[in-house]
């Protein structure tokens, strides 16, 4: 049986479907340096990654320098010219807010920046039901277990106690190299079959079932819901 303390989400993919949005900042940011068009699979697949590393993963061939052009691009057009909507996937707000009347403590990891984290937190309003968040731009990048060790670290909590949420392999091998268990999402950017590879607890098909699923891990029944 496992009774965690701590619960940390990953944020795009996992509580936000901004997968449109991101998708059109990169081909926006790479068209805006006469660069070639990755395609929609490349820019899927980086989703996840912290902003400078996803971008360089794109483009390995190119110096620093354009890595920082792009990055530079991708947030003018993310936070200031793009207006593709991005909506909380159904129940997220509903279940964190369950697990936060429930005293779990709450956090965020994600490859977003500061400024954008920020921003969409005060959007939604999320953002007084999380007690520590961290972000690409102030530690290392997902897989680099960092992220967590730091949230664990100010919230004092113990990777036994942990349980880190995420729709892509980053998610799962950084709460592997963190020592943490981990919980997929199949409705996110990467592919489920490349989440299992990490041995999460189980797989949820909607984030609103995470409080059910909580439950019946505490009563000591370990399951998938996808229902």
């Amino acid at each position: 049986m496992n009774d965690f303390k701590l619960v940390v989400f990953d944020w795009d993919g996992t509580l936000m479907d901004s997968e449109a949005k991101i998708v059109a900042c990169l081909r926006s940011a790479v068209a805006d340096l006469g660069l070639p068009d990755q395609g929609e699979a490349r820019y899927r697949n980086i989703i996840g990654l912290g902003l400078a590393e996803a971008l360089g993963a794109l483009f390995p061939q190119h110096p620093a320098a354009v890595h920082a052009d792009l990055v530079e691009r991708y947030r003018h057009h993310f936070l200031v010219a793009n207006d593709t909507p991005s909506t909380l996937f159904a129940g997220a707000e509903e279940a964190v807010r369950r697990l936060a009347e429930q005293g779990y403590l709450l956090a965020i990891a994600t490859g977003k920046g500061r400024r954008g984290l920020d921003r969409v937190l005060e959007e939604t309003g999320m953002g007084d039901y999380f007690h520590a968040t961290r972000c690409a731009d102030e530690t290392f990048s997902k897989p680099h277990p960092e992220m967590l060790l730091q949230i664990m670290d100010r919230l004092g909590a113990e990777p036994a106690e942990t349980l880190m949420i995420g729709d892509t392999e980053y998610d799962m091998l950084m709460a592997k190299n963190a020592g943490t268990a981990s919980l997929a999402v199949s409705y996110g950017v990467h592919e489920l079959e490349r989440l299992l590879k990490y041995q999460p607890l189980a797989h949820l098909d909607r984030i609103g079932d995470l409080p059910r699923w909580l439950e019946s891990l505490s009563a000591g029944r370990i399951r998938n819901v996808n229902c």
